[in-house]
């Protein structure tokens, strides 16, 4: 099993910036990929940004340029840097990891609102 916890979502003007953390716990050893997605109300989860196998990274093209993922892998801490924010990034913000197996893990979410 994995445990995710999410930390650092809140309210940011846009233009602003947010650094989202992730704490993954457990077998971490049965990771494939993992990173972030979002959903807003109404509307799909979609991708943010992922690192995936051999430490390649995707993102998400409404996103590109502006987010960036980096993984702390001796405290096992997945992180998001947001800047430049814009208010269509509202959303819920999940960690998720896929192990080898296909079996997907989610986090709780942070909420993280940007005002215009």
């Amino acid at each position: 099993q994995v445990q995710l916890v999410e930390s650092g979502g809140g309210l940011v003007q846009a233009g602003g910036s947010l650094r989202l953390s992730c704490a993954v716990s457990g077998k971490c050893g049965i990771i494939a990929d993992i990173g972030w997605y979002r959903q807003a109300p109404g509307t799909q989860r979609e991708l943010v940004a992922i690192f995936v196998s051999g430490g390649r990274t995707t993102y998400g093209d409404s996103v590109k340029g502006r987010f960036s993922i980096s993984r702390d892998n001796v405290n096992h801490i997945v992180s998001l840097q947001m800047n430049n924010v814009k208010p269509e990034d509202t959303a819920v913000y999940y960690c998720s990891a896929r192990s080898f197996w296909d079996t997907r893990y989610w986090g709780q979410g942070t909420q993280v609102t940007v005002s215009a």
